[in-house]
């Protein structure tokens, strides 16, 4: 009998949200048990030696860091979405570490403390985004038919935007009709629909306003 799977996590972790949906396309039973990471519980320390989220308990054991808990789902649950292919699954690899990339350049957007720094972050954004819109197939997924991780790490991604969206245009995902298209299909992914609750948009929200960044200006002024 396999190991009982404890997911340790935080509401608006697009981390743990890959690891959720994939949990959830292989049919993985788990336990998910949220933190709160502005005041890190002391067992949770103890378990995560970079104090982030996800977690993964596997028994008695704790993993840490989404990309090895991906790696380790892959190796030992059913249902594979890597490609079979050693050179396509490589390629696949890298555009995860070009997920996580765009994600250190959301946090830069949402934390840019004045306009200046935000436009400079949006058009960085831009540009990443535009490198994406050359490679992604999106017919439906990334790499066309087959769900892979790389669709699992970029839900989270367009997951931000749909609150970002209310805020004002900032023109980083405009003339992009694969990325449309491929955010559109994402969104009505189950697996990604679930991998954050619904009051998701309200803590982000919240979460922005209480950055005190340039975002949190243009939100109050979205909303006024």
């Amino acid at each position: 009998m396999s190991a009982p799977l404890k997911l340790i996590s935080h509401k608006l972790c697009p981390y743990v949200q890959r690891a959720v949906i994939a949990l959830t396309e292989k049919g993985v039973p788990f336990e998910r048990l949220d933190v709160d990471l502005a005041n890190k519980p002391d067992w949770f320390l103890a378990i995560s030696p970079l104090g982030r989220t996800p977690v993964l308990q596997v028994g008695d054991t704790a993993i840490f860091e989404s990309a090895v808990i991906l790696e380790y789902l892959e190796e030992t649950q059913l249902r594979p979405l890597h490609p079979a292919d050693p050179l396509r699954r490589a390629d696949h690899r890298g555009w995860i570490e070009f997920g996580s990339a765009v994600l250190n350049d959301i946090a830069g957007l949402y934390s840019a403390a004045d306009e200046a720094a935000f436009k400079a972050k949006a058009a960085q954004l831009e540009a990443r985004f535009s490198r994406l819109e050359a490679r992604v197939v999106a017919s439906p997924w990334f790499d066309g038919e087959s769900f892979s991780l790389v669709d699992a790490v970029f839900g989270p991604v367009f997951r931000y935007f749909d609150v970002f969206d209310d805020i004002g245009d900032f023109g980083i995902l405009s003339h992009k009709p694969k990325l449309a298209r491929w955010r559109q299909s994402l969104a009505a992914r189950p697996s990604v629909r679930s991998a954050a609750s619904t009051e998701y948009p309200a803590l982000l929200r919240d979460f922005l306003k209480r950055r005190n960044s340039w975002i949190s200006q243009l939100q109050l002024r979205a909303a006024a």
